[in-house]
């Protein structure tokens, strides 16, 4: 039986739309925070302190973004956080004008802005989706980002000689504005506030009960609605974020130390991200099918494996990084796809927002921790040394992702049965409420 929102087709493909828009923005961060910032400061440390201040400008807004969208829906939420990266993008192209390093700092942390709104819309896609396809439902969001990042690295040339060493951040701006804008005037129905309005009318397209309206909800209530396995895919998508951030950030800056042209390292990128967002609907399928921690423990692997061939590649071995930012990137799809879909499935409707909102400000603080643990493994040692300690960091949670895949689940209730199937953690470990 389909019990997808009948409204579920409309919304899905309109934030397919204004995700690849706005997209365009957060690839410009991915590809010239850390190379403006050396650029203009002459440090490395300084560069990985560039896309840490995304990070950080991220992980600040997840929570209000999803307070916000609690109380407002996730249209004037996700409207919000693109005003405030498009403001960022404008700081961004005053800060390279300019050469001050120390402005460019404070305005790539509101240009994390827009990376709140793409991270934030994947749940948006699952607020009507069938229970059974949330997985698949997120990751089509997240492999629309395919186009924009793409796009962003081969678009910098051409808008820095347009408009100098600020054309492509206000690039950004433009696609930060345009996405908002898009999603304020056509967003609609709402759909978290039309989820509520099925609860409301005893509807159960949505997964949920009439007793789970919602209402303010402290950290500490959501913390304790996650069992343990799940706690496990919360610690799992910030560590996928951490390795992918931390070897993201620096792979610029190793590359062009070596010699490597810009057009060549947008290559790369483009690669990185095609990896990141482009094999996203195989991950969710997988998520759907075979179970949420499966699909988790093979991010970790993924993670393992790309940071050791990243971190054995020499400078100007561009085929050798791209394979291994490659392996990231997939590490990184996996990671997320599988864990936001456990998360989101695993505690009540009404804690959702809250829950989700957590979740990004861990994914956000790991993403932070690996820029400026990046950037100091740099400066004091080499990228081989980087590729190793991201490697051996992420070893723990491939093995306990397997241990808690390949561990019994005996069900006894039929309904248990399928939610076992799907997430592979026993539903009475999952959630403790």
């Amino acid at each position: 039986m389909d019990r997808r929102h009948p409204a579920q087709r409309r919304v899905l493909g309109f934030l397919v739309g204004t995700q690849a828009v706005g997209s365009v923005g957060v690839g410009t961060g991915i590809t010239l925070a850390a190379l403006t910032a050396t650029t203009l400061s002459g440090s490395v440390v300084v560069g990985g302190l560039g896309a840490t201040a995304i990070a950080v400008g991220a992980a600040l807004l997840a929570v209000p973004v999803a307070a916000l969208a609690r109380r407002c829906g996730r249209r004037r939420a996700l409207a919000a956080a693109y005003g405030v990266g498009a403001l960022g993008g404008v700081g961004c192209a005053a800060a390279a004008a300019f050469g001050s390093w120390q402005l460019l700092l404070l305005a790539l942390t509101a240009f994390g802005g827009g990376t709140a709104a793409t991270l934030a819309a994947r749940y948006a896609a699952a607020d009507l989706a069938n229970p059974g396809r949330r997985a698949g439902a997120m990751s089509t969001v997240v492999w629309a980002t395919t186009i924009g990042v793409i796009a962003a690295p081969n678009l910098a040339a051409p808008a820095t000689a347009a408009f100098g060493a600020g054309g492509p951040f206000l690039l950004s701006t433009c696609t930060f504005a345009l996405a908002g804008g898009g999603i304020l005037l056509g967003l609609r129905p709402d759909p978290l506030l039309a989820g509520r309005v099925a609860v409301v009318v005893g509807d159960s397209c949505c997964g949920v009960g009439a007793s789970e309206l919602p209402r303010r909800h402290t950290r500490a209530e959501v913390w304790l609605a996650l069992g343990p396995n799940v706690r496990l895919a919360l610690l799992g998508v910030a560590l996928c974020n951490t390795a992918m951030t931390g070897m993201m950030s620096m792979m610029p800056v190793q590359m062009t130390g070596g010699g490597s042209t810009l057009t060549v390292v947008g290559l790369v990128v483009s690669v990185h991200v095609a990896g990141m967002y482009a094999a996203s609907p195989l991950f969710g399928v997988l998520a759907d099918r075979i179970g949420r921690m499966p699909v988790l423990a093979l991010g970790a692997a993924l993670v393992v494996a790309g940071a050791g061939v990243c971190g054995m590649a020499s400078a100007h071995d561009a085929p050798q990084m791209a394979i291994g930012m490659t392996m990231l990137g997939g590490g990184w799809s996996a990671g997320v796809v599988a864990g936001s879909a456990l998360l989101t499935e695993s505690v009540p409707a009404a804690l959702r927002p809250s829950t989700q909102g957590l979740a990004d400000l861990v994914l956000n603080a790991g993403g932070v921790l690996g820029g400026l643990l990046a950037g100091v493994i740099m400066s004091t040692s080499s990228f081989t040394v980087l590729g190793l300690v991201v490697g051996f960091a992420a070893l723990p949670l491939l093995m306990a992702c397997m241990g808690t895949t390949l561990r019994p689940v005996a069900p006894t209730d039929p309904q248990d049965v399928g939610t076992a199937r799907m997430s592979r953690v026993s539903p009475g470990r999952s959630v403790a409420l």
